[in-house]
């Protein structure tokens, strides 16, 4: 059999944005199946499970199924997956798990079980995998830098640097805090951040000449910047699925590429991270994955890479013009789910499928 591999964004159409990534590739007659999340529990999961029974030839087993980080609109969906597949091998971070060697850092934790628990509870989305591949007998691994899932290389998180991002998340709120007056006060600034998340935001747009890229200073969340960042190199084909990784996230994977024989840059695949937003990738960041600002626009048809976006169609905020702009900028074309599955691949099955229409190039981006 020809080697192949197809990879289909699913689309998670609700009023926010998620991702879900449904992988099948087959090398030296060798034919793998790897899921990297399910959008939300009630949506996207029964779309998951009805796309790789029509499509992947109505299997009994998926090979490997990661949960890139906690957030539900990434693993909610994954429960009924895992509920109904015979499941290889889940891929996935617990936070918990680390509890003793977390403890010292803790002023309001003397006992190892009882942070366990707390970290157990605030990571419920993950709990919840967990219950139920304990309950069904699929194991559990961890998908730290180096490690290979299949196909494709963990590039990031490194070990200590998620172990950092637990004790930065506002999860874990009593971390490391001194005494109670600053624990007042970061729940006071938390408090604040949740009242901005909540009040309409009135997005402003400038006319920008080709080139020009505005991105936001403000960084992503530490739960965002714990996603699993994954490469593989299929048919000749540079693949990086990056989840909602921001700027820390894909520096470290940067920096540990060339460790696994990618050198940089040069992405044919890219995953855009977090649904296109502009928090978390800089015009620097941008270069060094997939090189530098070109000083005019390619042809239709002359593109070097795909910049593949996860994106709902009711949500206005995703993708970023900011975001789309630099995919071309760097010779990319960008295609996003909004409305529709989109599939990419190299000698996959034919489905009958047409090409997806790629996003016009904005000449505006946000202030």
């Amino acid at each position: 059999m020809t080697d192949f591999f197809e990879i289909d964004l699913i689309d998670v159409e609700t009023k926010k944005s998620g991702d879900a990534i449904a992988l099948r590739y087959s090398i030296g007659g060798v034919t793998k199946i790897h899921v990297v999340d399910s959008g939300f529990q009630e949506k996207t999961g029964p779309a998951m499970i009805k796309h790789i029974n029509t499509y992947y030839g109505h299997p009994s087993k998926i090979d490997h199924v990661v949960a890139t980080h906690n957030d539900g609109d990434h693993t909610g969906g994954l429960r009924e997956l895992l509920e109904t597949f015979e499941v290889g091998t889940l891929w996935m971070l617990r936070p918990w798990q680390y509890a003793a060697e977390l403890i010292d850092r803790f002023r309001t934790y003397s006992s190892v079980e009882n942070l366990a628990r707390h970290l157990k509870e605030a990571y419920g989305n993950l709990a919840a995998l967990e219950e139920i591949a304990q309950r069904r007998g699929i194991p559990i691994d961890e998908p730290f830098q180096g490690v290979t899932i299949g196909a494709f290389t963990v590039l990031a998180p490194s070990r200590a640097r998620f172990l950092e991002l637990v004790l930065a998340s506002d999860k874990t709120p009593q971390a490391s805090m001194p005494n109670a007056f600053f624990a007042q006060a970061r729940e006071t600034l938390r408090d604040a951040a949740s009242a901005v998340a909540y009040a309409p935001i009135v997005m402003t747009y400038v006319q920008s000449a080709w080139g020009i890229e505005i991105f936001s200073i403000e960084a992503v969340k530490a739960e965002n910047e714990m996603s699993v960042v994954q490469y593989a190199e299929l048919c000749g084909q540079r693949i990086l699925l990056t989840g909602d990784a921001g700027c820390a996230a894909l520096t470290e994977a940067a920096d540990f590429a060339p460790l696994v024989g990618l050198n940089l840059p040069g992405i044919d695949k890219f995953q855009v991270p977090h649904h296109g937003s502009r928090r978390g990738v800089t015009s620097e960041l941008l270069d060094r994955w997939l090189g530098p600002r070109l000083p005019h626009p390619l042809s239709t048809g002359q593109e070097t890479f795909v910049g593949m976006i996860s994106s709902a169609l009711e949500d206005k905020d995703h993708p970023r013009n900011a975001v789309v702009r630099a995919m071309y900028h760097r010779g990319g074309v960008v295609t996003a789910t909004e409305g529709s599955t989109k599939c990419f691949g190299y000698n996959a099955p034919y489905r009958g499928w047409g090409p997806a229409v790629p996003i016009a190039y904005p000449w505006d981006q946000e202030e």
